[in-house]
C-alpha cells in the first residue's frame, strides 16, 4: 500500500483525508455507492499514531444524550453488516454495567436511552459481578447490549471491503496543501489528486489542515493513558474473560469518568482508563520528559482500590492513545461554511469509534449533497462562534 516514488495524478469522484475508522467507514460508504474514491493516509500502516489503533473498544446502547442512542441501532446493525461482508468477527459481547450516584444526570441519561428498568443495587450486582463494588448512595445500570470492539481487525476489516469495492488506499502520503474550488486539488508528498468533494477527517491533525481554509476550529489533542491493571487471581470469572465492560460517571474523585474492559487484549490484564489526559500536540504525544507525573495513573490507582479489589492497584501496562476533544464533547460533521464541497468529521472526543459506521454514512451523504439519515443539528460547526476566518 505505501506510496511508490513516482508522483501520482488522478482524478477521483471523491478523496477522503485521513484512514483512521472514520475516514475508513466514509470512504467504504462512498464505494459502497460506486463512487471512485480515494482515501489518503500519512503515516504507514498499520500505524498507533492516531486515535483507531488498538485491540479493544467498548460498545453499548447506553447514552447519557439523546442523539447518540438514537444513532446506536443504526452503528450495530452496519457494524453486523461489515462482520458479514469481511467474515470475520468484529464484536464479543459481554454487556456493560454503567455506575455511580443515584439520581446522576448521565447515569440517568444512560438508563432512559435503554428504555428499560436495569438498575442494579450493591446486592445485586456483587452476586452478579463480584470484581465490582457499589458505595453507599450509588447503583448500577445494566445494558446487555454493550460489549468490545475489536478496533485493530475493524479497521483491517472496512478497509478490505473499501478495497474490495474498487476504492484505494494509499498511505505514507502527508497532504501539504489543498486548493478548494469546484474541482478540488489535493497535493501530498506523493501526487496531486483532483475531486469535486473532499471529506477532512484527519483526527488530532484535522485542524491544521483547515485552517488554511480559512477554518479555526476549537479542537484539542489529548494525550490518553491506556492502562493495563493485573488480575490478582489470573482468569478469575470475577474480573477475567466473564466479566462486563463498564463505566463509572458522575464520581466527585473522576469527573470525566473511569471505564474498563475484561482481560481480552493482555492475559490476565484488564484494560482500565480514565476519559481524560493532558493537552499535546500530535506530532510530540511520545516525547515526554523521563519523570512526568501522570494524575490520572494515580487517580485510577484510587478508583481501582475501591471499586475493584480483584485488580492489581499499580498499572502493568501503560500505553498511549490520542483524543480530539471539541468544547462539548460532541461531534463536529458538517460542510466547510465557505466551501460546500468540503466536508468535516473531527472532534470524537473519545467515544467515535463505536459510531464509526453511522458517522461514515453521514459524511458520505453530506458530500453526496443527500438527506441525512440523522440529524445533523448537534454537529454543526456554527455552535462555536469566530470559526470562520479571514478568506483566503
Amino acid at each position: 500500500m505505501a506510496a511508490p516514488s513516482q508522483p501520482q495524478q488522478a482524478t477521483y469522484d471523491a478523496i477522503v483525508i485521513g484512514a483512521g475508522i472514520q475516514g475508513s467507514f466514509t470512504a467504504y460508504h462512498l464505494a459502497q455507492r460506486r463512487r471512485d474514491t480515494l482515501l489518503l493516509e500519512q503515516f504507514i500502516l498499520p500505524h498507533s499514531r492516531g486515535s483507531s489503533h488498538g485491540q479493544s473498544r467498548i460498545t453499548r446502547s447506553a447514552y447519557p444524550r439523546a442523539p447518540y442512542a438514537r444513532m446506536m441501532p443504526d452503528s450495530f446493525h452496519l457494524w453486523q453488516r461489515l462482520e458479514t461482508e469481511a467474515g470475520t468477527s468484529l464484536y464479543r459481547r459481554t454487556g456493560l454495567v454503567v455506575l455511580g450516584p443515584a439520581g446522576d444526570p448521565e447515569l440517568e441519561g444512560c438508563r432512559r436511552s435503554l428504555g428499560t428498568d436495569q438498575v442494579l443495587d450493591a446486592t445485586v450486582l456483587a452476586q452478579r459481578f463480584p470484581g465490582l463494588r457499589l458505595h453507599a448512595g450509588e447503583v448500577a445500570v445494566w445494558d446487555g447490549t454493550g460489549g468490545v470492539l475489536f478496533a485493530d481487525r475493524a479497521l483491517r476489516a472496512v478497509q478490505d471491503v473499501f478495497r474490495r469495492h474498487g476504492g484505494t488506499l494509499r498511505d505514507g502520503e502527508k497532504v501539504l496543501r489543498i486548493e478548494p474550488g469546484a474541482v478540488l486539488t489535493v497535493t501530498t508528498t506523493a501526487g496531486v489528486y483532483r475531486a469535486p468533494r473532499l471529506i477532512i477527517a484527519a483526527g488530532a491533525w484535522t485542524g491544521a489542515l483547515v485552517a488554511p481554509l480559512g477554518l479555526r476550529l476549537p479542537l484539542q489533542p489529548l494525550r490518553i493513558n491506556v492502562c493495563y491493571w493485573r488480575e490478582k487471581e489470573p482468569g478469575s470469572p470475577s474480573v477475567g474473560r466473564a466479566s462486563p465492560c463498564f463505566m463509572a460517571l458522575g464520581l466527585s474523585r473522576a469527573p470525566h469518568g473511569v471505564y474498563g474492559l475484561p482481560a481480552l487484549e493482555y492475559p490476565g490484564l484488564v484494560k482500565v482508563c480514565y476519559h481524560h489526559g493532558s493537552p499535546t500536540d500530535p506530532e510530540e504525544r511520545d516525547q515526554l520528559p523521563l519523570g512526568t507525573p501522570h494524575p490520572d495513573v494515580a487517580l485510577l490507582s484510587s478508583f481501582i482500590s475501591s471499586y475493584l479489589p480483584g485488580l492489581e492497584p499499580r498499572p502493568a501496562v501503560v500505553e498511549t492513545c490520542l483524543y480530539t476533544n471539541t468544547p462539548d464533547e460532541d461531534f463536529i460533521l458538517d460542510r466547510h461554511p465557505k466551501f460546500s464541497n468540503i466536508i468535516i468529521g473531527a472532534g470524537f472526543s473519545g467515544h467515535g469509534f463505536k459510531l464509526a459506521p453511522v458517522v461514515g454514512k453521514l459524511l458520505c451523504e453530506l458530500s453526496l449533497g443527500e438527506e441525512p439519515s440523522h440529524s445533523m443539528a448537534p454537529f454543526t460547526i456554527t455552535r462555536f462562534p469566530g470559526v470562520l476566518q479571514a478568506a483566503l
